[in-house]
């Protein structure tokens, strides 16, 4: 309760002096604002609520065990990580759910946990790597040697070969014994790219070191593939302990909606305390309106991931000012808007008339082809027949111009080559592939300014022409 109160006073003081910075550069005075009751809040005091919940919706550690999470998995992995950090054994383990379940939420909580025993914090090495930073298994190996802070006793040989740094290290871990050695555990975020890695050597050798009993290891892997242990080699499945955790967002509706709710509630010991009650009062109103609660619904059916539900609420919380203190339903059905907001088709928007075109062009060639990829020449002789049947309308453009318009899509990443092919070939006949599907340009195009009517014409025409 006291931390709790520090807080919201530092809070306050900050944006005292924020308010008061304000009032000297624009000449508005807040402290001349009051609250529902009469009393003097300020800007101020908007801000400091506004900020305290921010700070609610930006913090993971958010109690774990509630929402309907179920206890048995948090002891169960902290059980087996004191089986190492305690008593010396050597384990395996993977935490399995779609994204946004809690895997790694779980695992800080279970770390926090156990860093409170003395022991634990005394001893305990801990390497975290993550498959999209790690790509493969040298650049994994050094961040290993890194971590371990091992580069002083290797030296040289930390930018040798591959084979010496893992000889090395593999060497210093079986050296060790239960008794005296430090534990140390492994977690592998993204674990299944490190499977894609060549030959799995290194999941290989940590999952070995796991069943030996020399140096207490634990190997933890995160991911989200449920048939991650199909891409297991035969040789790594059969050192893998098969101890498996699976996470599920299991909540319905009426769960994610008292979520929403306890999100947005200010406690009942804020600074402003008649004011918490009508901002509560009206959270429990928005909670039972139809359109709050369809903007919901589309993001539960959407995700069931909370992280969403916060983007939802922060983005919503940030339309709160001094004379809109109460968030409202159009609040949260413009943050819904922003959420879902299509980022390809806001590139589209941005577009030159040309360029639409090309896009255009590529739409009909899908359509005409199913699919199949095409070259800049493809794209080119499409717009001259578009051209050809609009000369009073459109401009011709010369064909390096054109070109220079197609490499422009090309960097935006609205289309891309066709991987695996030789890249010897002119660069008019490289086949691409279009990035955007018929419905993202038909949506972009109803909102492109300006737009000529023959372009949209174009766009929306059967393919009997072609």
């Amino acid at each position: 309760m006291e931390n709790a109160s520090h807080r919201y006073k530092e809070f306050y003081v900050k944006d005292f002096v924020i308010s008061a910075l304000m009032e000297n550069c624009l000449g508005f005075n807040f402290s001349t604002r009051n609250d529902l009751h009469g009393n003097k809040c300020g800007g101020g005091g908007v801000m400091l609520w506004r900020g305290n919940l921010m700070e609610k919706l930006n913090q993971q550690e958010f109690s774990f065990l509630s929402y309907g999470r179920e206890l048995k998995k948090p002891l169960h992995l902290l059980e087996l990580l004191k089986r190492t950090t305690i008593h010396g054994e050597s384990n395996s383990a993977l935490i399995i759910g779609p994204r946004g379940s809690g895997k790694t939420m779980l695992l800080n909580h279970v770390l926090k946990e156990l860093m409170e025993v003395k022991q634990v914090r005394e001893n305990l090495l801990q390497v975290h790597l993550n498959g999209l930073l790690q790509t493969n298994d040298k650049i994994a190996l050094k961040e290993i040697t890194r971590q371990l802070q091992m580069e002083n006793v290797v030296g040289d040989k930390v930018f040798g070969s591959f084979a010496e740094n893992l000889a090395f290290l593999l060497e210093a871990l079986k050296k060790g014994d239960r008794d005296s050695s430090c534990p140390v555990l492994f977690i592998l975020d993204e674990f299944d790219l490190f499977v894609h890695h060549k030959n799995q050597t290194l999941l290989y050798n940590l999952f070995d070191i796991s069943q030996s009993a020399q140096t207490p290891v634990t190997v933890i892997g995160i991911t989200c593939r449920q048939d991650i242990l199909e891409l297991l080699e035969k040789r790594v499945k059969s050192r893998f302990s098969h101890r498996q955790i699976y996470l599920m967002n299991s909540f319905d509706f009426k769960q994610y909606l008292r979520i929403f709710k306890e999100q947005l509630y200010l406690p009942a010991e804020f600074v402003y305390k008649p004011f918490v009650q009508k901002w509560n009062k009206n959270v429990q109103s928005l909670s039972e309106d139809r359109t709050v609660q369809d903007v919901l619904q589309n993001h539960f059916h959407c995700s069931k991931d909370l992280r969403s539900l916060h983007m939802l609420l922060m983005l919503a919380l940030s339309s709160i000012t001094v004379s809109h203190p109460f968030m409202t339903g159009s609040d949260l059905l413009e943050a819904s808007k922003l959420c879902r907001m299509d980022s390809k088709a806001n590139i589209v928007h941005g577009l030159s008339v040309l360029e639409i075109c090309l896009i255009i062009a590529m739409k009909h060639l899908n359509d005409v082809y199913e699919g199949e990829p095409f070259n800049f020449q493809m794209v080119y002789n499409e717009f001259q027949k578009f051209i050809q049947r609009k000369a009073h309308s459109m401009y011709n453009f010369e064909k390096p111009v054109v070109m220079k318009a197609f490499e422009h899509l090309l960097q935006l990443e609205l289309i891309k080559p066709i991987e695996g092919l030789p890249v010897r070939a002119q660069r008019e006949y490289l086949l691409m592939k279009l990035l955007l599907d018929n419905n993202q340009i038909m949506d972009a195009l109803q909102v492109y300014p300006n737009c000529p009517t023959d372009v949209k014409q174009w766009a929306t025409s059967s393919l009997s022409w072609l």
